[in-house]
């Protein structure tokens, strides 16, 4: 099913505007900022690759989501405030794991939760790092990380978000970072192919790539045919560093 209300349309136009530069707040624990948990159980854990894309897809599948607003009929949607005040600062998004009751719990904080091949993440809807709700913070932001795995080859017909290896993110790293290729490529896609790509619930596959992959793939950002994410570099990486890049087409 394709979907066509007027709703997602101008909720589609928000992405594709881009995001503001307000300058960051004095006081830091105004930071804006979109809370990403990632399921990540002690036993049988994830496939690295899986729970990127399942962190792009729901950070994504939230941005446009109809809650985030307009509706259909124009009307607001309640998380539509807190989502066009972030859309408006510098994007950021910090990356928590829970495991048991703690994912459980996380459930019951308005967001959007994807599964993607048994790998499970769920996007929050933005808001101060102050005001973060205590079920969240109290999550650890470090502390777990998942060794690179071999996906096999891109399903066919999905956007593939390449993440560079050279890097060495960690896996909360690297999910914020494909979170944001999410929302700059649903921005670049015309209406009716962020409408097909939400019709598929978002699925995408997260892929790192080695050198030579990654030169192509900046050249074809050079020429107009990818977008990339450039990092502002807070933490593990430098300022302008390149870290996803996903092809338009």
């Amino acid at each position: 099913m394709i979907l066509t209300d007027d709703g997602f349309a101008a909720r589609h136009a928000v992405l594709a505007a881009g995001y503001g530069s307000r300058p960051d707040p004095t006081d830091p624990a105004q930071v804006l900022a979109m809370p990403l948990v990632l399921h990540i159980p002690k036993i049988d854990p994830p496939a690295r690759s899986a729970l990127l894309a399942a962190a792009a897809s729901a950070t994504v599948a939230l941005c446009l989501d109809e809650r985030v607003g307009p509706a259909a009929d124009g009307t607001p949607g309640p998380w539509q405030h807190a989502f066009r005040e972030w859309t408006d600062a510098r994007i950021r998004k910090v990356a928590r794991r829970a495991r048991g009751a703690q994912w459980r719990a996380a459930q019951d904080v308005d967001g959007v939760t994807v599964d993607a091949d048994g790998a499970q993440a769920r996007a929050l809807v933005p808001g101060s790092v102050g005001a973060l709700d205590p079920r969240i913070r109290k999550l650890q932001i470090g502390g777990t990380d998942l060794e690179p795995d071999e996906p096999g080859p891109t399903p066919d017909g999905v956007p593939v978000l390449w993440v560079n290896a050279s890097l060495g993110m960690t896996v909360g790293k690297a999910a914020a970072q494909v979170g944001h290729a999410s929302m700059i490529l649903a921005g670049a896609m015309s209406l009716t192919r962020a409408q097909a790509w939400a019709a598929d619930h978002y699925r995408c596959a997260v892929r790192d790539a080695d050198e030579a992959t990654w030169t192509a793939l900046c050249d074809d950002v050079a020429q107009g045919r990818a977008v990339a994410v450039r990092d502002a570099g807070f933490t593990e990486v430098a300022p302008g560093s390149m870290t996803v890049i996903a092809p338009v087409g």
